[in-house]
């Protein structure tokens, strides 16, 4: 039997990227992940306000996850400063309601923003996943023979995608069935994948506050099960730190949605 004292079960001294990782659910997880020791690089098109009170702790680097050439240098940068890559977390992500077709305006859905949402959540996500992956497979597997964890991020859309949501749903529903089929391929690696699709959370990209009345989120928290709020990017920073360090975790996808379905609305 492996002992308990797996690389990952202890946080300290990993090195992490974190995608999306100045706002948000990507934020929260950076000062977890700080806060638990780890190295992290931070992967966004930019700083937040909200980002410069820890960014002394990490590293920041310039990325478009849907650029070959941002995100090898990335991983390149992480492994040149922290002399591996242990963890991925692809937080990076767009979201904005259109539906099929617009009876008002008799538009249908503009292509390049179908194409738009897919590239930057679903080809984004799979575009850091390979380069990680290539940079893990070289770390000393531990007394479980892992070598890396990468944590994707989906949505509860990708299962019950709302009126509006036809391309979100759809880039979120190709990170959830990619999950299993990329965890088999690197699984003889040592690196396992997993994925966490939160449900309704206090973030502009899951559900953005803009132009919604008090009682529509007073609403959305009253269909929540048994926790009446929604989710906060604390909750989800709190599942990818238990996701790294249980090693029976992977090629599965976790709902964060305190066992609540969005209806039809």
């Amino acid at each position: 039997m492996a002992s308990q004292s797996s690389l990952f079960t202890s946080l300290k001294g990993l090195s992490a990227i974190v995608t999306g990782g100045t706002s948000g659910l990507g934020l929260a997880t950076v000062k977890k992940l700080v806060n638990s020791g780890c190295n992290v690089l931070v992967c966004d098109l930019q700083k937040s306000s909200d980002f410069t009170e820890i960014e002394k702790d990490c590293l920041f680097h310039q990325t478009d996850v849907t650029s070959e050439s941002d995100g090898a240098n990335a991983v390149n940068l992480a492994k040149n400063r922290f002399s591996k890559l242990d963890v991925l977390v692809n937080c990076a992500g767009i979201a904005f309601a259109c539906k099929t077709y617009n009876v008002k305006k008799k538009q249908p859905h503009p292509l390049e923003t179908f194409e738009k949402m897919l590239r930057v959540n679903t080809i984004g996500t799979f575009n850091m996943v390979r380069l990680a992956a290539v940079a893990m497979a070289e770390n000393d597997p531990d007394q479980d023979n892992l070598r890396g964890v990468i944590i994707n991020t989906a949505s509860v859309a990708a299962f019950e995608g709302q009126v509006g949501q036809a391309a979100y749903a759809a880039s979120k529903a190709a990170v959830v069935g990619m999950t299993l089929p990329i965890a088999r391929d690197l699984a003889r690696e040592g690196i396992r994948v997993m994925t966490i699709a939160p449900g309704l959370f206090n973030s502009q990209t899951i559900i953005g506050r803009k132009g919604y009345r008090d009682e529509v989120f007073d609403y959305l928290s009253d269909i929540q099960l048994a926790v009446s709020r929604l989710g906060n990017p604390e909750d989800y920073a709190d599942l990818v730190i238990r996701v790294i360090q249980n090693c029976m975790l992977n090629g599965s996808t976790v709902r964060l949605d305190a066992g609540g379905r969005i209806v039809f609305m």
